[in-house]
């Protein structure tokens, strides 16, 4: 696959055991944020655990602790086989706990390998998460049983769907005969234990597929975003989206950091900053790409050196990267079809 990643009609679907909470349509967030972040009244603060070097943080009201930092599965498959067991195999023995995949990556390159390397007891030191394209019943079932087959599990730990990037996509999903149908039957049966969704392009799509969650009385337990120093600036998912998660206590997984190493290109931050900038957010987890070991060097760096950031040196972060910002420049995820897989291979969608 030639992506270059870092990564309402009334339903028929059986409800989730939860009750939504109704959300008012004003989404904001202060563009800076104090030492210390907390998740709704009364709820416990995202004050990092720390196990070993790597801390831990609540994924939002599962009762799971993952990892600050987790191992971005597109990246993972470029590298010779053997140096991606490797990487990944290093991130578990050095702390790192939340594993991503998708069962587009690589064409199933990427869960094949990840499943190789978690032989041996791997599999039981990690929360592992992958992601669908299917829109409908039978290719979201189909590719459910395919990405348990390749990562050699009976189950994962969390399941999304993967790229909601088209205003339609929320209808798809809660239709009637849809992947929520069959991502539902497969939670049932032991297959996954959370579900999510994931999505780069534009922050009202996520909305709207919360929205048509709240309509359906569903909860999503996790849902995957962009979240840097550059989309502080431009069509914000940390303006309008993780208000939203915070206040309903979904989990939030960070990614594209470096958006996909096009924000390093700016020259305005390092890999640290924006490793830093990310989990200072109300994230649970900030998945990053890993090809080489230096990287993952940095990534564990990142992680154990990391404190609360003041409202001063975010502020002073958010004022260098503004003029690089502004029209998505250095987030070509948000305005650019190349980095959209399902839209060049619009048979993965069903």
């Amino acid at each position: 696959m030639g992506v270059n990643r870092n990564s309402a009609g009334k339903s028929h679907l059986p409800v989730s055991n939860r009750s939504a909470t109704k959300v008012p349509r004003r989404h904001f967030l202060k563009a800076t944020m104090a030492t210390t972040v907390f998740i709704g009244a009364g709820s416990k603060s995202l004050s990092a655990q720390t196990t070993a070097e790597i801390p831990k943080r609540e994924l939002g009201r599962t009762g799971e602790k993952v990892s600050i930092v987790g191992v971005g599965g597109y990246h993972v498959g470029s590298p010779e086989e053997q140096d991606g067991i490797r990487i990944i195999r290093t991130a578990i023995d050095r702390g790192i706990n939340f594993l991503d995949n998708s069962w587009d990556y690589h064409d199933g390159g990427s869960e094949i390998r990840m499943g190789k390397a978690l032989r041996d007891g791997y599999r039981d030191k990690v929360f592992l998460m992958t992601k669908i394209d299917g829109r409908n019943k039978q290719s979201g079932a189909k590719q459910i049983d395919e990405s348990l087959k390749r990562l050699q599990t009976d189950h994962v730990d969390l399941m999304q769907f993967h790229e909601i990037i088209r205003m339609e996509d929320p209808d798809r999903i809660f239709a009637e005969h849809s992947a929520m149908e069959a991502m539902l039957e497969a939670k049932k049966a032991g297959k996954v234990r959370y579900i999510g969704f994931t999505g780069h392009k534009d922050p009202a799509i996520h909305l709207r597929m919360l929205e048509t969650a709240r309509r359906h009385q569903f909860h999503f337990d996790t849902v995957q975003m962009p979240l840097n120093v550059m989309d502080a600036h431009f069509r914000s998912f940390e303006h309008q989206v993780l208000p939203v998660l915070v206040k309903e206590g979904i989990g939030v997984l960070g990614m594209k950091s470096m958006g996909g190493g096009i924000i390093l290109e700016s020259k305005a931050v390092t890999p640290v900053e924006c490793l830093h900038y990310a989990m200072n957010l109300p994230t649970s987890v900030v998945i990053t790409g890993m090809d080489k070991m230096s990287v993952l060097d940095q990534a564990i760096q990142a992680a154990a050196t990391f404190k609360p950031m003041t409202k001063e040196l975010v502020a002073a972060l958010l004022k260098k990267t503004e003029q690089y910002a502004m029209e998505g420049k250095f987030e070509k995820f948000k305005t650019d079809t190349r980095f959209d897989a399902t839209a060049q291979h619009p048979e993965w969608l069903g």
